[in-house]
């Protein structure tokens, strides 16, 4: 399975962006309001400058105090994030968000941002697999 196929399952165009100059505070703001765990950083739609995960915020709070939360996202974003695109295989994602410990992986297609997986829309796609060779093995031993 690849990654193509995970994003052809969600709704991308929600993909959530903020400019670098953005206050934590409105990206925390945004989180919430859209129930989501990451937002991208990019100050064209298309780029991907990085990623104010939930870590980083709760890391920038930790050091900085509430004075983290007029301070713009880029000083506190996860930078050179790992990519993958709609090629890469579901398994290649899920072991480099594993190894790397992040849960989020931006998608890019010639360098243009196209989507954003998490491990959970990972996880979600193997066990519909699974569920369908499962299936299919029942199929071939009943005689179906």
């Amino acid at each position: 399975m690849f990654v193509q196929h995970i994003l052809n399952t969600k709704n991308n165009a929600n993909l959530i962006t903020v400019p670098l100059k953005t206050d934590l505070s409105e990206a925390i703001s945004i989180l919430v309001a859209q129930k989501i765990g990451v937002v991208i950083v990019s100050e064209t739609g298309q780029d991907a400058l990085g990623i104010p995960s939930e870590r980083d915020i709760i890391r920038a709070l930790s050091e900085a105090g509430t004075n983290a939360l007029s301070a713009p996202v880029e000083q506190f974003m996860s930078r050179d994030e790992v990519t993958c695109s709609p090629q890469t295989s579901a398994d290649d994602v899920l072991a480099l968000m594993t190894e790397n410990r992040f849960r989020h992986m931006p998608v890019l297609e010639a360098g243009a941002l196209i989507g954003l997986i998490s491990q959970g829309d990972v996880i979600f796609a193997r066990l519909q697999e699974i569920s369908l060779e499962k299936d299919a093995l029942q199929g071939m031993i009943m005689g179906h």
